[in-house]
């Protein structure tokens, strides 16, 4: 049958690029899994497809996606999986637990390219390849909306107007680059408001790393040249801002002005340092990004260097999931796919082996690239040295991460041997609550898994019903709005957000509240540990960990087991603490006109500005309000009727 895409991507600039001519298809089968019933469900989508570019997920009877893949032939991919005869066995697992289809239509292959990659992000089925780590990365911004711009560092969505200098492979790299750059151009960091409000220069000018145009200790031309000069340095030209500089300290010195030939002195060891730090030799190379990748005992790593204006930026390895029984070069293809559907892609991307569909992903990489992509592995001279340096990285973190692997599996089973579970659980909920005599209360909850935490998934709850002053009554709120939706929303415990162990920060009277409060809804079977400090609080390493049963046990101080409970529970109170504060911050800040409808921040300022406190404005009579500049009449009756109900 056909209804309203639900393949739509999830990005509206994708949106742009595809036909409005999208069809999706649904096929409902058996239940049983089984493959005819899943053959069956694929061959009925067959019969309404036609040789046209496309996407199409895979999903089983509960609608959960399997798979997405793109199709220049939609009609002729589809089909293929008709033919259980000729599929790996991982295809045969998927086929039998295919239910049902979502077919869209694009103009191109390059495009359906685009659209998988966002589709992939977006479910993270079982059966694609996928990128583990997903968090953003960090870009250094130099703004274009103040006569004075401002360098600091991004993430996220580029909604702000300058140039973005990046990616970075960590925010460590991005703040040291970030503290030589000010050392070298002398650019304020501080936010506008900051800025405005000062009548003296800050430290940092002090210490010499801002030029304090916020007092007028430089004017507009001439931080405009430094700002001209930071362009062109993060642009590839720190040959030529190095010998401008020399050019400027030469004429200082000849001109007796030692002062600035000093500072100037001081901009170009900065630009030394810069260019020093860059553990990796990329000159030449221009804008490009290295990957090279590594295999063994069944896993995959990938390493990733960044350059950008011959200079590193950083590496990072990266070891992606569901990669079982795939060529390598298929698992680079889509790992590339994927990345760059957050990270612009530069012009260059050196790879260390010719990649199945190479033309076609270039092709579709141009478009968020704003012009023609080269995808080459390089064969001679320095950028063969540098893909080799790419390689015995990407081998020798692979290694690492085999042995932490192993490490961690070690520790996961005999945590739950101590912990007297019958297997190592997959997902480990943690809890906390946090407050401060009772004000601004929240719960908080971070995920685990064997191979570390899944930020993704982390919770707050702000406490509503109980008394906040009260831990034990906030545990059971938390567990209670936590269980009770779990029971909603996945009864059959079939999606993995069930926890297979439930750790929480507290003793005896924490874990007595939250059994009390699984046992009032009716949830008997989630394993509980409460993690306490011993007798002696101000020693490490003498926790208590309480059993449901009232049992307690003890772990050897330097046990690993230990240390790794104590980091699951440290995280939590790091996550609770920080939300509190954040929660705190937006309290401090909160004003009383905010609990009146309709009065957005213009208003709300007004309305200050004029009466000068929250307290005049709830004390002032109508006439008063009405006169307020840029209050209306109506307004001025909202907000008298707010604070006078009765009148």
């Amino acid at each position: 049958m056909s209804r309203t895409p639900a393949g739509t991507p999830a990005n509206p600039k994708g949106a742009e690029r595809f036909n409005e001519d999208k069809a999706t298809y649904a096929v409902r089968g058996a239940e049983q899994p089984d493959i005819e019933a899943g053959v069956a469900a694929i061959r009925e989508v067959v019969q309404t497809l036609k040789p046209k570019p496309g996407v199409y997920r895979m999903q089983d009877a509960r609608g959960d996606v399997l798979y997405v893949g793109k199709a220049r032939a939609l009609k002729n991919r589809v089909a293929n999986y008709t033919q259980v005869d000729r599929l790996s066995n991982r295809l045969r697992r998927m086929v039998s637990q295919t239910r049902s289809m979502t077919i869209v239509t694009t103009n191109s292959e390059a495009e359906a390219l685009l659209l998988e990659a966002q589709l992939i992000k977006r479910y993270r089925p079982p059966y694609n390849v996928l990128l583990r780590d997903d968090k953003s990365f960090p870009f250094i911004l130099l703004r274009a909306d103040h006569a004075y711009p401002r360098i600091m560092k991004h993430r996220g969505a580029r909604r702000a107007k300058g140039n973005y200098y990046g990616p970075f492979a960590s925010a460590g790299s991005v703040n040291t680059t970030i503290n030589a750059l000010q050392k070298l151009f002398l650019l304020r960091s501080c936010n506008d408001g900051f800025m405005a409000r000062r009548d003296r220069p800050c430290l940092l000018y002090q210490i010499k790393r801002c030029s304090a145009p916020c007092v007028g200790r430089i004017d507009e031309e001439s931080y405009a040249e430094l700002v001209r000069q930071a362009k062109d340095f993060l642009g590839g030209r720190s040959g030529a801002v190095q010998k401008e500089i020399e050019a400027q300290m030469a004429e200082a010195a000849e001109a007796l002005d030692f002062e600035r030939a000093a500072m100037l002195r001081d901009r170009l060891r900065a630009a030394t340092f810069i260019q020093g730090s860059q553990a990796i030799n990329a000159e030449g190379v221009g804008n490009a990004d290295v990957f090279a990748l590594a295999a063994k005992g069944g896993q995959i790593g990938i390493q990733a260097f960044f350059i950008r204006g011959g200079q590193n930026w950083g590496h990072r390895a990266f070891f992606p999931s569901h990669t079982e029984g795939l060529d390598e070069g298929e698992v680079l293809t889509a790992f590339l796919a994927q990345f760059y559907e957050e990270v612009p892609p530069p012009r260059l991307i050196l790879v260390d082996r010719d990649l199945p569909e190479c033309e076609l992903l270039a092709e579709a990489l141009s478009v968020p690239a704003g012009g023609k992509v080269e995808i080459s592995v390089p064969q001679r001279g320095d950028r063969r040295r540098l893909m080799e340096q790419a390689s015995r990285n990407a081998v020798e973190a692979l290694d690492r991460r085999m042995a932490e692997s192993g490490t961690k599996a070690r520790v996961n089973r005999e945590m739950a041997e101590f912990l007297e579970l019958s297997e190592v659980p997959q997902r480990i909920e943690i809890y906390d609550n946090s407050h401060i005599q009772g004000t601004n209360a929240l719960g908080a909850m971070v995920v685990a898994g064997p191979e570390g935490f899944l930020k993704g998934q982390y919770r707050k709850w702000n406490i509503k019903s109980a008394q906040t002053d009260d831990d034990f009554g906030m545990m059971r709120e938390v567990m209670r709005r936590r269980f009770s939706r779990a029971q909603e929303e996945d009864p059959d415990r079939e999606n993995g957000m069930w926890p297979d162990l439930v750790l929480i920060d507290g003793g005896k009277g924490q874990m007595s509240a939250v059994k009390e409060a699984l046992d009032e809804i009716g949830v008997e079977d989630v394993p509980l540990i409460a993690i306490a400090k011993g007798p002696h609080h101000g020693r490490e390493g003498r926790e208590v960990f309480h059993f449901p049963d009232g049992r307690e046990k003890m772990l050897p101080v330097n046990s690993p087991v230990l240390f790794h409970l104590q980091r699951l529970r440290d995280e939590v109170h790091r996550f609770a603490i920080g939300a509190h504060r954040e929660k705190r911050s937006r309290a401090i800040t909160a004003s009383p006109l905010d609990e009146i409808p309709g009065i957005g921040p213009a208003r709300k300022r007004a309305l200050l500005l004029h009466f000068g406190t929250a307290g005049k404005v709830r004390a002032a009579s109508l006439e008063d309000l009405q006169r307020a500049p840029g209050v209306s009449g109506t307004v001025a009756q909202t907000v008298y009727d707010f604070y006078h109900p009765s009148g």
